[in-house]
């Protein structure tokens, strides 16, 4: 469980489903860290590397819009499959904007990463916080967690992680009871309601959903797995009123069953953190590949879901 962090520090806690090896080689090859570095919708090109106490790294992000912003991070200790501590967002004669700290330790075949940006004020601290959110950059370290089970496993899957002011048996409950999700679950512009609830696991739940009063869409839920305060799976389905299958009306490719995995770990006694994973499966190469292109829609709408929840839980 992490500690609380200093006013003038933003602390980051992912526990990432891979070895510490694959993690540190995710951070320490320019090959690897060029595929999941930056927001989402960001690519980057690695002009130099040097990982070492005393090296740098310049590169230059490429964003979505065309802007190039170039950056030389300065490392300052570097310990194999334990420490990086670096000097970030430097670049000649600008000075770096913060101070990173980040840690790997295993924990029984999986990798906990916590990190540590220190600015000069909490201010400052307070002030970044606001513009990474909106800018998108707590989606590297999804990125990173799609990265390493595409590295691990060959499986593309779409991951989003978020922490909330809120207990974890409380998150639990948002996530699990249908009356709770059906206020928070829809896209922006969206309402839902429940047609039916299932009364165990492998039953199915149907829902109906509609944007700005539109035609309703329909969707099939069935829970794999109720986990109270730790995990909730299940799978997911558009279907017409009738409860058949379809795909959405969309996208013409589109995985035709969505598994959905919620894991849940308190951070301290007020914060949890909430990570989704979505695996899809019934699907064909062209469904995978629209998925993949779709992440950062993805990531805006789940975005726009967990801002209601951190409404409702507040």
């Amino acid at each position: 469980m992490a500690t609380h962090p200093k006013s003038n520090v933003i602390a980051i806690n992912r526990i990432y489903d891979a070895p510490l090896q694959a993690v540190w080689e995710a951070w320490a090859t320019p090959e690897q860290i060029s595929q999941w570095w930056g927001p989402r919708g960001f690519t980057l090109t690695v002009h130099d590397r040097d990982l070492r106490s005393g090296g740098h790294w310049h590169y230059t992000m490429h964003g979505p819009d065309g802007t190039d912003y170039e950056n030389t991070t300065q490392y300052l200790d570097v310990v194999p499959m334990e420490r990086l501590v670096y000097d970030h967002g430097g670049h000649k004669d600008r000075p770096p904007l913060f101070r990173v700290t980040v840690q790997f330790n295993e924990l029984q075949g999986l990798t906990e990463m916590t990190m540590e940006m220190a600015f000069a004020s909490a201010e400052i601290a307070h002030e970044m916080k606001g513009h990474i959110r909106q800018a998108g950059g707590e989606t590297t370290w999804d990125r990173l967690g799609e990265f390493l089970v595409k590295k691990t496993t060959g499986q593309d899957i779409f991951l989003i992680a978020r922490t909330f002011n809120a207990p974890v048996d409380r998150l639990y409950e948002m996530c699990s009871q249908p009356k709770q999700l059906s206020q928070w679950l829809p896209p922006t512009g969206a309402s839902m309601k429940f047609i039916r609830t299932a009364a165990s696991l492998n039953e199915t739940s149907f829902y109906e959903m509609s944007f700005n009063g539109g035609e309703p869409m329909y969707g099939l839920v069935r829970y794999l797995e109720l986990s109270p305060s730790h995990r909730i799976v299940y799978t997911q389905q558009f279907c017409d009123a009738n409860e058949q299958v379809i795909r959405p009306v969309f996208f013409s490719n589109w995985p035709l069953e969505m598994n959905t995995r919620i894991d849940l770990a308190p951070e301290d006694a007020h914060t949890s953190r909430l990570t989704l994973r979505w695996t899809p499966e019934q699907s064909t190469p062209e469904d995978i590949l629209q998925f993949v292109n779709e992440r950062a829609g993805m990531s805006m709408g789940w975005t726009g879901s967990f801002d209601k929840l951190e409404r409702l839980l507040s």
